[in-house]
């Protein structure tokens, strides 16, 4: 193959949560990467996202945890309203709870997030208006083509281009599915200050479950995730249109406190978003090609999961940190008998054994406990009041309670 080309040792496709994150865990290691996004820029929607415990350790594995806790608030707890009375009617404070001594949990701007990786980053580390359109092979090498013509040959490849992607697909992995459930989310500015509790609040039953919690003392984050099969009134023009949101939203919140209400009321229809929730099914994690030789996938390209216990961040994350960790034991060994690209190969498989199992667990507990919040029908609202209302924070922190450990062992 007589093509032109330009060489790169490691090529990461999409310069999202997952792929930032790996080009710093790399970089920290002193092994540089390129990150390929196809964007004109940095890709900053999505507004804010939860970090339990393991997020945190990630963080504080690439040196900027204590960065991102100054611009977030930590949560002490769990507020639980009634689906009859919409009242919070319950509350469980993990800051007091010495089963939970360790816990972590903090809502962080995606903005503050991208931007402190990117700012951490080698200039040029990434490079924008870059879709990969196609993937070949030269050897051992990766021949990456783009849609402006280019070709760049690659020792590693690594796919972090989310749910829909390009390497994912190359690798065999099945398409990730709809779930039938729809994600309604929004960012919200109180310049007085908001006045709510470090508290994540929530409220589920009746097919939605609606929360918010302070990202600081003047922002919050809300969500409200639907079956949209459910809903009467549920137009598919819903998906460009935030009035429309904004209206199904506030009807279903109606019977909560008005300072609940506000934080939807207050939401500006920039800071308004959709999108409907998908994963990839569990088994195909578990059986199918994750890792192949000197490619593999990480963050939504590996586990998309739906929202249901805040973990599809902070996965990410621990994806980066170990595949950092692999990679870097692989790239950085003393030579021996052994070349680079069996080296690599091994790396790699170690880090897909590593997060096979994780990515496992983390999308069929989310999936589980999703249907359960949200179900109708008599026999599902009586369990959700006499066990899983308090069975929720449980679920949340023990699947948080994960340590993917340090970029050098």
């Amino acid at each position: 193959m007589e093509e032109n080309h330009e060489d790169v040792d490691i090529l990461i496709v999409g310069a999202g949560l997952a792929g930032l994150t790996t080009a710093l865990s790399l970089h920290r290691l002193g092994v540089r990467s390129m990150v390929l996004e196809s964007s004109e820029s940095l890709r900053i929607t999505g507004f804010a996202l939860t970090l339990w415990t393991n997020a945190w350790r990630a963080l504080d594995a690439i040196g900027i945890g204590n960065t991102l806790r100054q611009k977030s608030t930590q949560m002490k707890g769990f507020k639980i309203a009634s689906p009859d009375t919409g009242l919070f009617t319950s509350q469980q404070a993990l800051d007091k709870d010495r089963k939970f001594e360790g816990y972590e949990s903090r809502c962080v701007k995606r903005k503050d997030l991208l931007e402190t990786i990117v700012s951490e980053l080698p200039p040029g580390t990434i490079r924008y208006s870059s879709k990969v359109v196609a993937i070949d092979e030269l050897g051992c090498f990766k021949l990456v083509h783009l849609a402006d013509g280019s070709i760049l040959k690659t020792k590693v490849l690594i796919g972090c281009d989310g749910v829909n992607s390009v390497v994912a697909k190359w690798l065999g992995l099945d398409t990730p599915v709809s779930v039938g459930r729809s994600a309604i989310r929004g960012l919200v500015e109180f310049p007085d200050g908001s006045g709510f509790d470090p508290m994540f609040h929530v409220n589920f039953g009746g097919g939605v479950r609606f929360g918010f919690l302070p990202v600081d003392d003047k922002t919050v984050y809300w969500f409200c995730t639907f079956t949209p099969s459910q809903v009467p009134t549920y137009e598919e023009d819903w998906q460009v249109n935030p009035i429309k949101m904004k209206q199904f939203v506030l009807s279903r919140i109606n019977k909560m406190p008005q300072k609940a209400q506000d934080v939807v009321e207050r939401t500006t229809l920039s800071s308004i978003s959709y999108a409907q929730l998908k994963f990839r099914l569990p088994w195909n994690v578990l059986f199918g090609n994750i890792v192949k030789d000197n490619v593999c996938v990480a963050g939504d390209a590996l586990h998309p999961m739906t929202p249901d216990i805040g973990q599809g961040g902070c996965s990410s994350l621990e994806d980066s940190v170990v595949l950092g960790r692999c990679l870097g034991e692989a790239l950085l060994k003393k030579p021996n008998e052994e070349d680079e690209f069996e080296r690599i190969k091994k790396g790699l498989e170690k880090y897909g054994k590593e997060r096979r199992w994780r990515s496992f667990s983390l999308i069929s507990v989310a999936y589980c406990v999703g249907f359960m919040q949200e179900s109708k029908g008599k026999l599902m609202s009586f369990l959700r009041k006499v066990w899983f209302s308090s069975y929720t924070p449980t679920a949340f922190l023990k699947m948080a309670n994960y340590d993917c450990g340090n970029l050098v062992c």
